[in-house]
This record gives structure tokens, sequence and C-alpha cells, in this order.
């Protein structure tokens, strides 16, 4: 394994773990512990990004690349994500089952057009 895998794999776990704890701190009431979840849920997701970061560095690539494909894929990640929240909100806290996996369906197939915009078509 190399080095930036390794970094790589314990940044995104270490952050992972955060994140979700803070999310579940954040989101279920019963657990009353709001304003740690989010704490700890931005203390992950800070570590999520710092890894991407970390990554480019090792890999000798420059930290941030700002151009038009660059943009397109994010906001294409960004609207598949939401979208696909949306309908697992759809199904699972406004019980509107069969629109909300139409919905969630929809977020899959704009994430799954990320591959190809990613890596290409051969």
């Amino acid at each position: 394994m190399k080095k930036k895998d390794f970094v790589t794999l314990i940044m995104s776990t270490v952050g992972g773990i955060l994140f979700a704890l803070g999310m579940c701190m954040a989101l279920l009431p019963e657990w009353g512990a709001m304003t740690q979840g989010i704490v700890i849920g931005i203390v992950g997701a800070v570590i999520l990004l710092a890894m991407i970061f970390v990554r480019r560095k090792m890999g000798g690539k420059p930290a941030i690349v700002l151009n038009g494909k660059a943009i397109g894929i994010t906001l294409l990640g960004v609207f598949g994500a939401v979208v696909l929240g949306v309908g697992m909100c759809m199904t699972m806290v406004w019980e509107m089952m069969i629109p909300g996996i139409i919905v969630g369906i929809c977020g899959i197939v704009a994430l799954l057009c990320l591959i190809p915009a990613v890596r290409g078509l051969k």
C-alpha cells in the first residue's frame, strides 16, 4: 500500500466516523446533543476536506484546480446528493413512499453520472 493511500484511509475513516456520529447526535432528538453533534460533524467534515488537500499534495498535484469541468462535476455531485437525500426524507420522514423512491432513484442516477464525467468513456 502506498503512503498516500494509507494516509487517505486513516483520514477518511476518522473523518467519516466523526461526521456520521455528529449527524446522529444532531438529528436524533432522543440523544439531546444538538450543539455537540454540530461541532463533531463540522470537525469530521474539516478532516474529510483536509484529506483531499493532503492526498493531492502527496500525489504531487496542485491543491485545488478550478476549471469548468471541476465546477460542473462538483455541482453534479452536490445536486445528486441533495436529490437522493430529499428522496430519503420523503420515504422515511414524510411517509411519501412511491414519490420518495422515484426521487431517490433520480438522485442515484445523477450520482452515477459522475463516473463517466470524472473518468470519461473509452
